[in-house]
């Protein structure tokens, strides 16, 4: 009788392994699925993105300036410049609030001036771009009295705040007290305590961040049609109008020229290219040097 009920259990172990396996197959079957829903429109619109713009780049694209409507040729060098100038511009004025902002969050999580900070920066992400275009606009478009590349880098600086505070806030949460305890306990003040220990340690997480809001700005028209506004001609001149790859494509893109249109493209593509290379080498480099 033991014998009988101790070969049922295995036979019932053996059905329920099987049925784990078949469960298991199942699951990543329809996991790929759900994967490649997100993936495969990707690789086709940059697969689309390749085969109409890779035309367009070539070295008088790139180092040139645009020609006047009717001219053929031309290049986007004044927008390649002036997107470094703008992007450069809207991390220095955001990144030390984020960075700091995160860092007071993962210290004091429970007081209410977290809970504050929380709210608004959620409130902040939700955003739509336009709005903060229309914002920057007011706040120093007006005043001015004329457009900027400063005051797009203002709405673009606003929009990189909580993407980073929030990656620096999530990343120093997860760093080990002990690490804090241990500082603390060798008699190292408190601001270098977080200076000295806790940043670096969350370094690697921090960039990350700092990289996540570059990219998401990198490709923003709505802000700059407000406040940098655009210019055919070459400027490095913060305080005055300036132009950028995501403006460049949208004038080209809504032209009725075919010759726009296929600078339209090929802007597109190294927009794509640059993000997608800078993302690469920024993490490469994170990972040797940072979060150690």
């Amino acid at each position: 009788m033991t014998r009988t009920v101790y070969l049922k259990e295995i036979l019932e172990d053996e059905k329920m392994i099987k049925r784990r396996i078949v469960q298991n197959n199942f699951s990543g079957v329809l996991i790929t699925f759900i994967s490649s829903l997100v993936v495969v429109p990707l690789v086709l619109i940059l697969f689309y993105l390749l085969v109409n713009g890779i035309s367009s780049i070539n070295l008088d694209f790139i180092m040139n300036l645009p020609k006047p409507v009717g001219e053929s040729g031309g290049g986007i060098f004044n927008a390649i410049a002036g997107s470094l100038i703008i992007v450069a511009v809207a991390l220095v004025l955001s990144v030390p609030l984020a960075v700091l902002g995160g860092i007071y969050l993962s210290e004091y999580p429970d007081s209410k001036t977290a809970e504050l900070v929380r709210f608004s920066n959620d409130i902040l992400q939700g955003t739509p771009s336009i709005v903060i275009g229309i914002f920057a606009w007011v706040l120093v478009v007006v005043p001015m009295g004329h457009f900027s590349a400063f005051s797009g880098s203002v709405a673009l600086g606003v929009m990189v705040i909580p993407l980073v505070l929030k990656a620096t806030e999530e990343t120093l949460k997860r760093i080990p007290s002990e690490l804090r305890e241990a500082a603390a306990a060798m008699g190292v003040p408190y601001h270098r305590v977080i200076l000295k220990v806790v940043v670096p340690t969350g370094l690697k997480g921090i960039v990350n961040g700092i990289l996540l809001g570059a990219t998401r700005i990198s490709g923003e028209t709505a802000p700059l049609l407000f406040t940098a506004f655009g210019s055919p001609f070459m400027n490095v001149n913060a305080g005055k109008p300036m132009s950028s790859l995501p403006l460049v494509i949208y004038n080209y893109a809504t032209s009725p020229y075919d010759e726009w249109h296929k600078m339209a493209w090929g802007a597109s593509l190294l927009l794509i290219i640059a993000v997608f290379g800078i993302n690469m080498l920024a993490r490469i480099f994170v990972s040797k040097k940072g979060g150690r």
